[in-house]
């Protein structure tokens, strides 16, 4: 096994990693934004505080767990497919998934700040 192969897959799964923290900061964001928009609403206008945020900050923050779970699983099977000599097959890229989820969530932040102003 050469350890430019096994230095490569553990630089992969420290992108994982990286990523997957961001998920989880910025869905720590999200959930505190609710809290935000009540802390700097105008005086006379009523602000609801909706579960939305909360909602969608934890779903980015499981989803970022998702990731670092995703990334370690790949890790495990790269350096399995390094030691037996064989190459690694996706059906499915798990980048492929993460970028879906993200999208997914991202537009329902983009409706909801457009629905929350």
């Amino acid at each position: 096994m050469d350890p430019r192969d096994v230095f490569a897959a553990e630089r992969t799964l420290l992108a994982w990693v990286r990523t997957a923290l961001a998920m989880m900061g910025f869905g720590f964001v999200v959930a505190r934004f609710g809290l935000f928009l009540s802390l700097i609403a105008r005086p006379g206008v009523a602000h609801q505080p909706g579960n939305f945020s909360v909602f969608t900050g934890t779903a980015l923050v499981i989803a970022g767990v998702a990731t670092a779970v995703t990334g370690i699983w790949n890790h495990h099977r790269a350096l399995q497919a390094l030691r037996e000599s064989r190459s690694i097959e996706h059906r499915v890229p798990p980048a492929v998934v993460v970028a879906a989820i993200l999208a997914i969530i991202g537009l329902a932040l983009a409706v909801y700040l457009v629905a929350a102003r």
